[in-house]
């Protein structure tokens, strides 16, 4: 059964008809993200309440049982100065509180009901293209707090807090991949980052497209609750011409974000404390050639990404 809400928020009404009773408050959250610019943490629905208290993110929509078009208020601001939009997300603790996937990902991965979710985004989601797909090439999806930059140390410039190597990383990604960003926050900050680290008009390559915290899905697992992932089926159903499992590899500090596509992450070492780190962090180094070496390859879906260094150790004494 469909949920159809509509949000009451700086004197303007939002209609959202595109969740279901399975998906979560927390779907309902990034729904209203998208059409207001309002980051789900900084999101106060009023009315929406159980037991009499407030719904908590994981509750489903269906136990609410809210009448068509229930309007609903929200109270909460969007960033508006660049300051904002550059400083670190709200704090987390995502890093210290990952988990081994393998033991969820069974139970997640073919459940139908995230499946129709996938399927939700592939339609509803709106990919702003920076450069077109490339015929014949694989498709390197990256993460970007910890993953490309350490996104909580200060620093006066982005450029300082950047992980070494990273423009000769995407330098050499780019003979053979095309590039998307995917970050678990706003356009607007994802957008403001990439600005500030190079990365949107660098002349030695281009990036795709860019995700951002709405294409994302919530998935219940049995032993941790509910949780956020990135399901590459949202690319690879907008561009089943380009991408599929065959030529993907995704890399995220965070192990829990390919719970629906486990054989095409890589969990990359995350860059913390930049300026102890700089001198010694090789990870993208290494990674750029281990990215060469499965170029080579016409399906990755046989690789353990996990074991990647001694994947790219046997090739290179060979």
């Amino acid at each position: 059964m469909s949920v159809s809400v509509i949000i009451k928020w700086g004197g303007q009404e939002y209609s959202i008809s595109t969740l279901s009773e399975e998906d979560t408050v927390l779907d309902l959250k990034q729904s209203i993200k998208s059409l207001t610019g309002v980051l789900p943490e900084r999101q106060k629905l009023l009315g929406l309440k159980v037991k009499g208290k407030p719904a908590e993110d994981e509750v489903k929509l269906g136990s609410l049982k809210l009448k068509p078009n229930t309007k609903i208020m929200m109270m909460g601001s969007r960033e508006e100065s660049l300051e904002d939009v550059l400083a670190p997300p709200p704090e987390n603790d995502e890093v210290v509180n990952d988990f081994d996937i393998e033991e969820e990902v069974i139970e997640v991965e073919n459940r139908e009901e995230n499946l129709a979710k996938i399927a939700r985004r592939v339609k509803d989601y709106k990919v702003e293209e920076m450069n077109p797909p490339r015929e014949g090439k694989r498709l390197l999806v990256l993460d970007v707090d910890y993953t490309l930059f350490d996104h909580k140390s200060c620093a006066e410039t982005g450029q300082e807090l950047m992980r070494p190597f990273l423009h000769e990383f995407l330098t050499s990604a780019f003979e053979d991949y095309d590039i998307v960003i995917w970050s678990a926050t706003s356009m607007k900050w994802i957008d403001a980052k990439m600005k500030e680290l190079g990365v949107t008009d660098n002349p030695n390559y281009k990036i795709t497209f860019m995700l951002d915290s709405a294409a994302m899905i919530t998935v219940h697992t049995p032993k941790r609750g509910v949780v956020e992932v990135k399901p590459l089926g949202v690319i690879w159903g907008k561009y089943s011409e380009f991408y599929s499992k065959r030529n993907t590899i995704m890399f995220d500090d965070i192990g829990r974000n390919f719970l629906m596509n486990p054989q095409n992450g890589l969990k990359i070492r995350p860059f913390m404390k930049a300026h102890l780190n700089r001198e010694k962090d090789k990870e993208l180094f290494k990674l750029s050639q281990y990215l060469k070496e499965i170029a080579k390859l016409e399906d990755f879906s046989f690789l353990n990404h996990k074991h990647w260094e001694r994947y790219l150790s046997k090739k290179q004494s060979q």
